[in-house]
This record gives C-alpha cells, sequence and structure tokens, in this order.
C-alpha cells in the first residue's frame, strides 16, 4: 500500500480565517500538553488520550479510584481551551433535568421558558458519572451522540465544540451504578490514570505546598481554533486496505468465543476518527496500521463484554486483553511503505 502519495490534508481554518495546517496543529497541541503537565506530571499517555477525544469529536471516560487526579486532568484539558466549561456533580440524588435543562412558567409572560442545563457548554465535566441514578446517567444520552437535547419535544443544539470529560470510580466501591452498555459505547476511549511514580508524587508535593498550579492555568487556544483543528484532522488520509482491517478487526470481536458482546459499528467509526487524530500528533496526514493497533484497546476494552464461560477462568479486564492481543495477532496487518 502507498502511503506516500496521497495529498496532504488540507489546511482548515478557524473563525477568524487563521490557517490550521500540520505546524499550526502540532505547535498548539503542544502548548496544550505543557499547560496540562503543569497540573498532572507523568501522565502523558493520559493527556494524549484526551487530545484524541478532543480531536475525534468523541467523549472521554476517566476510571479509577478517588485521588489519583482523575478530575484534575479534565478540569486541566478545559482550563487551557477558551471556551466554556460546566461541571456537573453526580450525586444519586440529580435530576436529569438537572442536566438537560426544564421549562419553566413564567408568570409575567405567561409562557413557558427554557433554561439551559450545564450540558450546554463546550467541555462538560461529568465529575463521578455513575454515582448518579441510571436515570440520570441516560439524560447524556442524546447530548453524547446527536449533539443536542430535546426538552418538551423541541430539540436544541449544542455548541461546538462539544466533549464530555466523565470520571467514574470502580464498581467495586461504595455508592456506584454500572454504566449501561448503550452509554459506555458512546465514549471513544476510557483510560486509567493510575497511580504516580515517586518523583512525581514527590513533585506534587512541593508544587502544592504553596498553592494549586490549576488556578494559574491559562486557555493556550479558543474554542474556535479547536473546530479549525477538528476539520483539519477530517483530512488525513486513510487508505482502503487501512479501512478494511479496521471493520476486521471489529467484526472478529463480534463472533470471538470468549466474549457476548463485541465492538459495535460505533466503535469501528470511532477507532478510525482516533487513529487520524493520533497520526496528526504524530505528524502525518495519513494513517498507518500502528495507529489503529495502538488504540484498539483505549477504544474497544470498554465496549466488550466476556462471556460466563470466559469469566470463570480470569477476570474481565483479563479477558479483554486477552481476546484484543489475539487479535492483533491473527488478524492480518497491510504492509504501508512511504515514499
Amino acid at each position: 500500500m502507498d502511503q506516500g502519495t496521497t495529498p496532504a490534508a488540507p489546511p482548515a481554518t478557524d473563525h477568524a480565517g487563521a490557517a490550521v495546517d500540520q505546524d499550526r496543529f502540532s505547535a498548539v497541541v503542544g502548548s496544550i500538553v505543557e499547560s496540562v503537565e503543569r497540573v498532572i506530571d507523568g501522565k502523558r499517555a493520559a493527556i494524549d488520550a484526551a487530545l484524541v477525544c478532543l480531536f475525534a469529536e468523541g467523549h472521554l471516560l476517566i476510571e479509577d479510584v478517588p485521588g489519583v487526579g482523575k478530575t484534575m486532568l479534565a478540569r486541566a484539558l478545559a482550563a487551557s481551551v477558551d471556551a466554556e466549561v460546566r461541571r456537573i456533580q453526580f450525586t444519586p440524588d440529580l435530576l436529569p433535568g438537572d442536566v438537560t435543562g426544564v421549562s419553566v412558567f413564567n408568570p409575567v409572560t405567561r409562557e413557558f421558558e427554557f433554561k439551559p442545563g450545564a450540558i450546554f457548554a463546550n467541555v462538560v465535566i461529568a465529575d463521578e458519572i455513575n454515582r448518579a441514578s441510571p436515570k440520570t446517567q441516560s439524560a447524556l444520552l442524546e447530548a453524547m451522540e446527536e449533539r443536542q437535547v430535546t426538552v418538551d419535544g423541541l430539540s436544541r443544539p449544542l455548541p461546538a465544540p462539544f466533549i464530555v470529560v466523565a470520571t467514574q470510580n470502580p464498581l467495586e466501591m461504595d455508592g456506584t451504578y454500572a454504566l449501561p452498555e448503550a452509554q459506555r459505547d458512546r465514549f471513544l476511549v476510557r483510560l486509567s490514570m493510575g497511580y504516580p511514580d515517586a518523583q512525581a508524587e514527590q513533585a506534587m508535593i512541593r508544587q502544592r505546598d504553596t498553592g494549586n498550579p490549576l488556578g494559574e492555568l491559562r486557555p493556550v487556544t479558543d474554542a474556535a481554533e479547536i473546530t479549525a483543528m477538528i476539520r483539519f484532522v477530517r483530512g488525513i488520509h486513510v487508505s482502503p486496505l487501512i479501512e478494511e482491517y479496521v471493520v476486521r478487526l471489529a467484526q472478529a470481536t463480534r463472533v470471538h468465543p470468549d466474549l457476548r458482546l463485541g465492538a459495535s459499528p460505533r466503535a469501528t467509526l470511532q477507532l478510525v476518527r482516533a487513529a487520524k487524530v493520533w497520526a496528526a500528533l504524530d505528524g502525518r496526514d495519513f494513517v498507518l496500521p500502528d495507529d489503529v493497533t495502538d488504540l484498539l484497546s483505549p477504544v474497544f476494552a470498554h465496549r466488550l463484554l466476556p462471556t460466563r464461560t470466559a469469566l470463570g477462568r480470569a477476570s474481565n479486564d483479563e479477558i479483554i486483553d486477552e481476546v484484543l492481543s489475539g487479535l492483533t495477532r491473527r488478524v492480518a496487518v497491510p504492509i504501508a511503505s512511504r515514499r
């Protein structure tokens, strides 16, 4: 497969008309990473995953134990972009209307007026999403997929760009509800922060002793430029062989004997979009097979469900890792070359 002869992705422009090409894309990404790393040290993989979601028009689910920086990562990303940011603290008594908004009767005009909920923002931080009831969690479904909210029969569009960065505690912890499959499938990437290493934890002690670095962050770009960068990423070339490779991987999960739920067509589409961003982050205007395999687990793992038989011999995560590792070995990889 010849990737070198494909045309470069055309420059995109923001609302002010400034061109966004590969150099500008890389420069802005570098500034965002530098900004976030002032708050989150030693977690470059997590930051890259967040950027993939931002530029692929996906949503990010961060799952880990309390206190490892899940919310801090979401807030640092939001603070680095000059856009409207809302945070929703999910609790058992949170109602769907608190998220989407409600119609309130105005006694002066004698008409109902719509009061937008917290979902009407560019970056929505859904903190501890699995502490709310499934009914409230479902209020995000339409917004995450269609980028609109329907209340009282009227659909209202959400601002662009739009991304939900949700955090959740492990299901083994008290007071949590499992996210339904339909909602997990709407998250492009699920990641785990993990504990910091000793050096990063010691640096955190010194940083937080004198103040909160999050309060010192300033935006390095704005919503208009992010929108232009999203359009730039859409122009990254994906060859038919790469598309075929992604489809074969997805279809293999649907017939695997250890899985009772495989990857959805939405997962296939999102893997391609994520691979485009991964290529752009590497300074390329075309997707390689390695981009797909690098992102296979972050994009697919949280969507797959093992059979009860498979769970009898290993844990859920171990089964999924085993399945995906096996697929990358068995599914033929298209050969790419550069000229």
